[in-house]
């Protein structure tokens, strides 16, 4: 499937992406990724270490008091508070080159029992200064010492906080900002948490569809072999997640992609999931990037981080044109995509949605895009998951929700190449 060099595959050679497609004129998305663009070390330790590229707790630099709020207090009462030891990385400033409104952050890493960590940023202003730090997500692998969980009420002059996006406030952009990952461990223990990768997309997107669509281009006829699931099977169960399988897009959506690659949990981690269930998995992966205070599946930045622990490098971005998608089909890559819209809006979908995540797995010879839908006209069966949705139709509600998409990948397989305003 994958070719021996980057942006090969079935024989295709991929030309370097150029930011000159139309749809680019007023988007600008610049991702940057620690290690990779720079190693961890290149920002402040403060008790930190970083050893091949992984960042671990070290001397230490003091305690945390936290209260998880999604936690049972003694006897039922309110959940009760704790002391963590806490040691934190700080990237260097980043200036993307472009007034800045929004910024996703994306995380790879392990926590050990008793772990946690926690991804913060900040963001500069010319002329007014540096903002609060806003906590984009508190994060552990599993539920049983902390709950993830995105932070609400996060909202000031500068921007606000909506799950797992900062946003600039009406009428601000920013000129840089700063990455902070905290990391948590009980006081007394040796365990540490371990992160692989950080990476925050930096963008300015408008709120509408762009004026003009992609043509098709380099993956016309393209096909990527995604196992198909369905989100609808799942109705009903564990409705404490996200009020059941109708609601998990992502996490359905994030499991095809893994089984893709070969990838995903083991039988003996779901054994919990109810007997008689079809694909169990998909229940194992809506527990795993369910956030507890947005209660649902559908964070982003969670479910990016879930799809690490399995092996692969996986991080969240903004692409600006299905001409982008189309290179990462012909290096083998399907993506994840965020898109909203009314059933009149997407022919062939059958319903509305105003939040909705889908796989985008290749595109057929007029360029069309093919997906493994995961709602797929509420039709409870796997076999009907693949759909054909028009191209121009598609690349305007996608674009016009902000163009998000997962990366999900293992490292031995390259991304295509970078654009000039690199946004992978």
């Amino acid at each position: 499937m994958t070719g021996s060099r980057p942006g090969a595959v079935h024989g295709i050679l991929l030309p370097v992406s150029s930011n000159r497609d139309p749809s680019h004129t007023t988007r600008h998305a610049v991702l940057r990724c620690w290690p990779g663009d720079a190693e961890p070390a290149s920002g402040a330790q403060q008790g930190t270490t970083t050893t091949a590229g992984v960042l671990r707790y070290g001397a230490g630099a003091g305690l945390r008091r936290y209260t998880d709020p999604h936690a049972a207090g003694r006897d039922g009462g309110p959940p009760d508070p704790e002391t963590w030891e806490w040691a934190a990385w700080v990237s260097e400033p980043v200036t993307p080159g472009f007034p800045v409104t929004s910024v996703i952050a994306s995380w790879n890493a392990t926590t050990p029992s008793g772990t946690w960590i926690e991804v913060e940023v900040r963001a500069t202003r010319d002329g007014v200064g540096v903002s609060r730090w806003y906590a984009l997500g508190r994060w552990a692998e599993t539920d049983l010492d902390v709950h993830a969980t995105s932070v609400p009420g996060q909202a000031d002059a500068d921007g606000r906080v909506s799950i797992d996006v900062l946003e600039a406030a009406a009428g601000v952009a920013w000129t840089s900002y700063q990455l902070r990952v905290s990391l948590m461990r009980r006081p007394g223990s040796a365990a540490s948490p371990e992160v692989r990768l950080v990476t925050a997309v930096a963008a300015s997107f408008p709120g509408t569809p762009p004026a003009e669509v992609s043509a098709p281009h380099f993956a016309r006829g393209l096909e990527l072999p995604v196992p198909a699931y369905s989100q609808q099977l799942h109705r009903g169960e564990y409705p404490n997640w996200d009020g059941g399988g109708e609601s998990w897009c992502s996490p359905t959506s994030t499991t095809m992609v893994l089984g893709h690659w070969g990838r995903g949990p083991s039988p003996e981690e779901y054994t919990w999931v109810q007997a008689g269930i079809t694909d169990p998995f998909v229940d194992f992966a809506a527990r795993s990037v369910f956030d507890h205070s947005y209660q649902g599946a559908g964070n982003w930045s969670f479910n990016t981080a879930y799809a690490a622990r399995y092996g692969t490098r996986a991080f969240v971005t903004r692409l600006r044109s299905l001409t982008e998608a189309e290179q990462f089909i012909c290096a083998g890559i399907p993506l994840v995509a965020t898109v909203s819209f009314d059933r009149a809006q997407l022919d062939g979908a059958g319903y509305d949605t105003p939040g909705h995540l889908l796989t985008i797995v290749g595109f057929d010879e007029a360029g069309n895009v093919i997906s493994n839908d995961p709602a797929s006209h509420g039709i409870a069966s796997n076999d009907e998951v693949r759909v054909v949705y028009d191209r121009a139709q598609f690349e305007r509600i996608w674009q016009g929700g902000g163009g998000v998409v997962y990366v999900i990948h293992p490292p031995d397989v390259p991304l295509p190449p970078r654009p000039a305003e690199a946004n992978w």
